[in-house]
């Protein structure tokens, strides 16, 4: 990652409420993640819960990169 890249992320986590709003839910669900994935064995509800955690990360992080882009053009 670039340094004008990461620049403009953690002037968006001050700056924009949304953004930062999102990186702090993506910041929960890694952080779920890695717990899950500490543990030897998975049950089948931490299974489900590990997908969808992971596809709501995924989504936060699309709708992190939208704000992004907006912001690049400007």
């Amino acid at each position: 990652m670039t340094t004008d890249l990461q620049e403009l992320k953690n002037r968006l986590i001050v700056a924009d409420e949304e953004y930062s709003r999102l990186a702090r839910e993506h910041s929960q669900y890694e952080r779920q993640l890695e717990q899950l994935s500490n543990r030897p064995y998975l049950t089948d509800s931490e299974k489900v819960e590990e997908i969808n955690l992971k596809k709501r990360k995924l989504s936060l992080k699309d709708q992190m990169e939208k704000i992004l882009q907006r912001y690049k053009k400007a």
